[in-house]
């Protein structure tokens, strides 16, 4: 199974935890989040209302290098059960943490620092597990950043991308930081350049304020947007979105 693939371009939710809370960080800084409550919840919440895949990142896993909020997700994953994909990222440095969560009912392991460090971990995962590695490129003035959205990298976002799926990435997972959870929008242009550069699925994230971005998302080419602060703060509802963007 490519586990990496989109039938149709899916709105899909954020579970970000923090401290075995769902957070939503403010331009990826620490201490910036507000708090949304019990992760478990947020994840029946979002299944409820239709979603096909969860989006859970372990934000004390992506500042510190190691996952801190294990419990919080494997109580979201017994939870929610089969039919619901899920991708998890944050913390995960290692090809044997990457298959151990794979063999316990994640779809799609997200990696961001530890692809940069060691790309080549992106073709062992994906030599037992095809499809299953998402690369995540976080973008911060044009350039992706790594170890919590701290350290830049000089890579190019497009670059960068084309380079992974060359080792194997199932899909992309794109992220202007610069604007992530502030409710301003999105940065179209930046989606459209990686989009351009590779033929597995990008996933776009960051600054989704309405279901108009929802829709120039999928205009741009992406194969999935991730949500987060708009679906916690109300501005629209998951129905809302991903009926928008069949629509499109």
């Amino acid at each position: 199974m490519d586990r990496a693939h989109f039938s149709e371009f899916e709105v899909i939710p954020a579970v970000d935890v923090q401290d075995g809370e769902v957070v939503q960080l403010v331009a990826g800084e620490r201490g910036t989040g507000k708090r949304y409550g019990d992760p478990v919840e947020a994840a029946a919440r979002w299944t409820d209302a239709g979603a096909r895949t969860l989006h859970l990142v372990d934000l004390d896993g992506a500042f510190e290098g190691e996952r801190a909020n294990a419990d919080a997700i494997g109580a979201v994953i017994d939870a929610v059960g089969d039919g619901i994909g899920l991708q998890l990222g944050g913390g995960i440095r290692t090809a044997d943490d990457a298959h151990s969560l794979l063999d316990t009912g994640i779809d799609r392991v997200i990696l961001g620092t530890a692809a940069v460090e060691n790309p080549e971990i992106v073709a062992t995962i994906d030599d037992t597990h095809p499809g299953s590695v998402v690369v995540s490129l976080d973008a911060k003035e044009g350039e992706v950043v790594v170890s919590g959205w701290t350290e830049g990298t000089g890579l190019d976002p497009a670059e960068a991308a084309a380079r992974y799926e060359g080792l194997g990435a199932g899909a992309i997972l794109f992220t202007n930081v610069d604007v992530e959870g502030q409710l301003e929008g999105i940065d179209r242009e930046a989606v459209e350049s990686v989009v351009e550069a590779v033929d597995v699925p990008v996933i776009a994230s960051g600054g989704v304020a309405s279901v108009d971005d929802v829709v120039a998302l999928k205009e741009a080419g992406a194969a999935a947007v991730v949500v987060g602060t708009a679906l916690y703060e109300g501005e629209f509802t998951l129905r809302e979105a991903q009926a928008a963007a069949d629509e499109a």
